[in-house]
């Protein structure tokens, strides 16, 4: 397994995790034309819950 031979800056060390971003979280419209509220793709309407025009969970 490879090792570094010497310690790494703290400069150089910031200047490597100053690339780190974070991307704000995207939100879609429920696809249920009653709810239409945002919420994350791919997952279940909080709201209302219906995923892919079914209902999966209790409404909240």
């Amino acid at each position: 397994m490879a090792v570094p031979k010497r310690r790494m800056s703290r400069s150089n060390t910031r200047s490597r995790r100053s690339q780190w971003k974070t991307s704000a979280p995207q939100l879609v419209a429920c696809s249920n034309r009653a709810c239409r509220k945002p919420k994350p793709p791919h997952m279940a309407c909080p709201n209302c819950g219906q995923y892919a025009g079914r209902q999966v969970t209790a409404p909240a």
